[in-house]
């Protein structure tokens, strides 16, 4: 994967205020030749996640907060493999999902309706990507970060413990392949393919990764869907990166799904079997 200088070797020196942290070069198959991440040793206090991501943007990292979960699964302990990650911007949201789509949805889609060309499409083919909202939302960055200050203010809640963690990274939607996260492996073991969605996610939803843990991850979102029809477009998306959200979750439907997690929804949220 093409990656910018790495700013995490010289951290010690680099005049951030960090607590307690430890740099991660752990993967599946043996040290990584450079920090893939920096992660704090203790839980994220609410206005943690604005200062680092203010005072780290200017090394070129950026804020993200990584759980444990209930088997305490740190990030030593993600199987991370950035030696075998693409590069997001070589693959294209629209082709990656509609490759999902038909291997995953087929049992899954709305109604039959007209293609762009004009043709009738069968109920089983990839609708193609939802339209962007019309209306304004909240600055994305203020969206993520709110959504952590939510987080850590709970320590009772199940992510409570979730600590800051900072990676070198250009833009939110690339964190989980700059350190080579194989959460989502039982459905794609390159996830640079998912960031591509999510880099589309970024642009049309104002999207931030906000949280991943071991197989999980939280994305805010400035700008949701806010009619029936949008959000069930975007449910369509949403299967197609992640089935196991929708196979695997109650009610089980797409429609369900897209009212109650999609529609007006400023937290979604995803877990790969």
């Amino acid at each position: 994967m093409a990656t910018l200088p790495n700013p995490l070797p010289s951290l010690a020196s680099s005049g951030l205020d960090l607590p307690p942290g430890s740099l991660v070069d752990a993967t599946l198959d043996g040290p990584w030749h450079e920090p893939l991440l920096w992660y704090a040793d203790g839980p994220a206090a609410p206005r943690d996640w604005t200062a680092l991501r203010t005072a780290g943007r200017r090394l070129g990292l950026l804020p993200v907060l990584v759980n444990g979960g209930s088997h305490g699964q740190w990030p030593e302990e993600w199987d991370l493999c950035p030696d075998s990650t693409t590069y997001p911007g070589d693959h294209d949201a629209d082709e990656v999902l509609a490759g999902y789509w038909t291997d995953y949805a087929d049992d899954e889609v709305g109604e039959v309706g007209e293609a762009d060309d004009g043709s009738e499409r069968s109920a089983g083919s990839w609708p193609g990507l939802a339209p962007t909202p019309q209306e304004a939302g909240e600055d994305p960055d203020e969206a993520a970060a709110g959504l952590a200050g939510v987080i850590t203010a709970d320590p009772d809640s199940w992510l409570g413990g979730a600590r800051m963690a900072l990676v070198p990274a250009r833009r939110s939607a690339d964190i989980p392949a700059t350190i080579g996260w194989s959460g989502p492996v039982n459905h794609e073991n390159d996830v640079a393919r998912l960031c591509a969605v999510l880099r589309s996610w970024e642009d049309r939803y104002d999207a931030r990764v906000v949280v991943l843990g071991f197989d999980t991850m939280i994305v805010s979102v400035g700008r949701p869907p806010t009619t029936p029809e949008e959000a069930r477009a975007l449910a369509a998306e949403h299967y197609a990166f992640c089935p196991d959200n929708i196979d695997q979750s109650p009610p089980y439907d797409l429609g369900a799904y897209a009212e109650k997690h999609v529609l007006d929804q400023e937290v979604w949220s995803f877990w790969w079997d």
